[in-house]
Order: C-alpha cells, then structure tokens, then sequence
C-alpha cells in the first residue's frame, strides 16, 4: 500500500496534528495484510517537522519494523527531519 502524505496537507507541523492524522490513518492501517508493506510518499509536501513526523512515523516504525518504507523525496525538509528522528528514535527507517 502506498500513502500519499499530502493527503494529510502541505505543511505537516505540530504533535497534535500528527496525532491527529494517525488516528485517522489507523482503520486503514488495521487493514494491511501482515505481510504486506506501506510505502509512504511524501510527494506534494512542502514542510514536515520533526514533531508531526515523531508522532505519525515513529508508531508506524515500532508497529510495522521493516514493512514501512519511505520513498525517495528531493524535499530538504524531509531529509532533515528524518535525520531528526533517526538520531532521536536510534533506529533507521527502510528507504527505498
């Protein structure tokens, strides 16, 4: 399954929003197979913060482990934030 990040919005800030936004994802989430694998696509986001990532891709790392991959993104926001939450978190998110 591929998530389109964008689909939450363009500029992705704040703890409570990211929250907010795994909540909403969480009956799809429930229905992915247990071998099956969710690519996330940060196409069409301008800004992700370290606090809107931290509470939407940090549970989906401890939830699916190597089954969550991120898709290549030119973003310098992104890039950033997940080196963030790499050397917060001390684990590495699959990349494809």
């Amino acid at each position: 399954m591929k998530l389109q990040l964008e689909k939450f919005g363009k500029t992705l800030i704040s703890r409570e929003l990211g929250n907010e936004a795994l909540k909403a994802f969480q009956p799809t989430l429930r229905e992915i197979s247990a071998d099956e694998k969710l690519e996330i696509d940060f196409s069409g986001v301008l800004t992700l913060s370290p606090s809107w990532a931290d509470e939407f891709l940090s549970p989906l790392l401890n939830q699916l482990s190597d089954r969550l991959i991120l898709l290549p993104s030119d973003n310098l926001s992104v890039h950033a934030t997940l080196r963030i939450l790499r050397e917060a978190n001390k684990r590495n998110f699959k990349m494809k």
